[in-house]
């Protein structure tokens, strides 16, 4: 298997509409080496599954928050960004697939956790959490100009897997990805006739497609 399919491969328009991050701002923290595209560096940049976690790591830990008992927390410095981002260029993303995966949580420190099975929350090293005020990197990500969907289950009969279709977003249990159900629709392909092309593919699983390639490009158009 290539290592572009084991770990994903997004191209800085797919990153920034996945991850919720906006277009400039994936480009200004690659520019600048704060987050640069671990699959292909140079000329068409490609980033990988963990980068769009990365990228919604940097944006949440460099806003101010505010915990749930009401505390203000200030902005997280780069040094503990740079080594959360360091804690998921070690994440196995063989662990996810079409059945699902873990959820990964970092807290206001830059202390990335993997939940592996419900209520086992804890580092690579075994360390639990001590803060629990978390963001879930996998969850669906609201910035003030996009909303990233879920990065395992953008939709319920959607799924994203690295080691699969180098990480695009598909129909479950098939190859078909979604952003080929939307150019078909584009080109006119009505619903029934993606059926018949498609006949053991559920229904539904094209509706979502097309609802997703729908919210992947607002997000580029309303950052832009």
């Amino acid at each position: 298997m290539k290592i572009t399919e084991l770990r994903g491969a997004y191209t800085a328009d797919r990153a920034a509409a996945l991850s919720g991050v906006p277009l400039s701002t994936v480009h200004y923290w690659a520019r600048n080496e704060i987050l640069v595209p671990s699959v292909s560096p140079t000329k068409i940049k490609l980033w990988s599954y963990t980068d769009l976690m990365g990228l919604r790591t940097i944006y949440w830990l460099r806003q101010r928050k505010i915990t749930t008992e009401g505390w203000h927390v200030p902005p997280t410095t780069m040094r503990a960004v740079r080594r959360g981002l360091s804690y998921l260029r070690d994440l196995d993303v063989e662990l996810w697939s079409d059945e699902g995966g873990p959820s990964v949580r970092v807290d206001a420190a830059g202390q990335v956790y993997v939940e592996s099975s419900p209520g086992e929350i804890e580092t690579t090293h075994g360390d639990r959490p001590l803060d629990p005020d978390m963001l879930n990197l996998i969850a669906p990500f609201a910035t003030q100009s996009a909303q990233g969907p879920d990065l395992q289950r953008p939709r319920e009969h959607l799924r994203i897997v690295p080691g699969k279709l180098s990480g695009s977003p598909h129909i479950a249990h098939t190859r078909l990805e979604t952003v080929t159900v939307a150019a078909l629709r584009s080109r006119g392909f009505e619903q029934g006739k993606l059926e018949r092309l498609y006949p053991k593919v559920a229904p539904i699983g094209f509706v979502e497609a097309v609802d997703l390639e729908r919210q992947l490009h607002t997000n580029l158009k309303t950052a832009a």
